[in-house]
């Protein structure tokens, strides 16, 4: 469960830039609401996205963050499934260290499949029996629904937040589900109040440690070629599958 999760996070997820999770304020029930119906607006017609994205990782028992990446990742859905392909460009310990470092990570087929030029493997994660928990993580504020959102999580309204110049609505979610909240405590989504998407997210862990990711140039609904779904793997490339996977 924990090996799944932190790759799917590191896909994602998962998911503000401060270090301690912030306490919820009083709800507003009714720009809760508003924020919910427009997802489900959203999710309703939802074909494709596609963003640049910078993910940073904080670690709680150094107190600092000590990975950084950036990329673009493609989602899109085909009939009930939903596909999600992170290419992750150039990696460091701040922004001032980014260097070239290709990782490429393919959410397809209730698996989750990494795949390092490097090192020419493939490291596969099988969701098994958790596939349809996982997958709804996989459109957390890209084409999920807040029908859904309210199903799997007790969510806050923790009011209006400009995120690099967008106008968003703060959210706290609390997954309901025990074996979930040992994996996340909890979420923070930060949604774009004119296009009910996410431009920011963090995720964290019940240790203190986050993952927090960022979105520009978002992109929905646009034609998003087959072969961005496909790893390009080579005729030497070795497949590995953790064990307990």
């Amino acid at each position: 469960m924990k090996a799944h999760a932190l790759v799917l996070a590191s896909a994602l997820f998962v998911f503000s830039g401060t270090a301690a999770a912030q306490q919820p304020k009083q709800a507003d029930p009714a720009a809760l609401q508003n924020v919910l119906q427009k997802m489900d607006a959203v999710a309703a017609s939802f074909r494709t996205t596609q963003a640049s994205f910078e993910w940073e990782t904080y670690e709680k028992v150094i107190d600092e963050v000590d990975d950084y990446e950036k990329g673009v990742i493609y989602y899109r859905r085909t009939g009930k499934e939903v596909e999600m392909m992170a290419e992750v460009k150039e990696v460091g310990d701040s922004p001032k260290t980014l260097k070239p470092s290709p990782k490429y990570v393919l959410v397809s087929g209730g698996k989750v499949r990494m795949y390092q030029p490097k090192m020419d493997q493939v490291t596969e994660y099988d969701f098994g029996k958790n596939r349809a928990e996982f997958e709804s993580y996989l459109v957390l504020g890209f084409g999920g629904s807040g029908e859904d959102l309210q199903r799997a999580f007790a969510v806050t309204y923790l009011g209006p937040e400009t995120v690099n110049g967008v106008a968003t609505a703060k959210l706290q979610l609390v997954p309901k589900s025990e074996k979930v909240r040992n994996t996340y405590k909890q979420i923070f989504l930060w949604i774009d109040l004119d296009r009910g998407i996410s431009v920011q997210q963090q995720f964290f862990q019940p240790q203190g440690d986050y993952r927090l990711a960022r979105y520009f140039d978002v992109r929905l609904n646009e034609k998003i070629p087959d072969s961005i779904f496909r790893l390009k793997t080579t005729g030497k490339t070795t497949t590995v599958s953790p064990s307990g996977n």
